[in-house]
């Protein structure tokens, strides 16, 4: 028996990023096997996108029409960061490739808690923010987004998550990101309400193709 057919393409190569969207979109979509059905951009062999644009809600953008016009299939694509308040909003879109190099996670928190060292724990507020993008082959678009305030720590806590979740502690938990269950951390987690936003939008869609 084969697979059923892709359906829709997370505009990702992020493993961590493809589980935490799966997990949201399970149940959500009647009909819809999210382990077959939703992909990844590899899956696909869909291009990967320079993320050119100055904004999240910019490059969410660009990597959802660029897959979707490879694919001819629905594609949601996101763009998140950290926006640290001291530093003016930074790293912001840069998060991922805040050390030079893109996704060395150990690097950019290295190169960020160094620079926020001699910053007190009052002064440490920041956020998470994710523009999350569904993009349609005939080229219609929608964009939500999604922010996740809290404070930076001193080091990292957790082995879970990925990128800055160990050193972004939500407001109201005594936790990291990174040390909360994937449930709790979807419940709050500015992608999670990216996509929560975005559901609606992509459910409609879905059930009329």
């Amino acid at each position: 028996m084969t697979a059923p057919s892709p359906r829709l393409v997370l505009a990702t190569h992020n493993q961590g990023k493809l589980r935490e969207l799966r997990e949201l979109l399970r149940g959500q979509v009647p009909g819809l096997d999210v382990d077959t059905q939703v992909v990844d951009a590899g899956a696909v062999d869909a291009p990967d996108v320079r993320e050119t644009g100055v904004t999240f809600e910019a490059n969410a953008l660009l990597k959802a029409h660029a897959v979707a016009e490879a694919t001819g299939l629905p594609a949601i694509a996101d763009d998140s960061g950290l926006s640290v308040d001291v530093l003016g909003g930074a790293p912001g879109i840069f998060s991922a490739r805040w050390s030079g190099s893109h996704g060395d996670d150990a690097a950019n928190l290295a190169l960020l808690l160094a620079q926020l060292s001699d910053v007190p724990a009052e002064h440490r507020g920041g956020a998470f923010i994710c523009a999350a993008a569904l993009a349609l082959p005939d080229g219609s678009e929608t964009v939500e987004l999604g922010r996740l305030e809290g404070t930076v720590l001193e080091v990292p806590r957790g082995e879970g998550g990925f990128g800055y979740d160990p050193i972004l502690q939500p407001v109201g938990q005594d936790r990291s990101c990174a040390e909360l269950d994937s449930g709790e951390k979807n419940a709050i987690s500015h992608r999670g309400q990216a996509f929560r936003a975005l559901m609606p939008h992509l459910v409609e869609v879905l059930q009329a193709g």
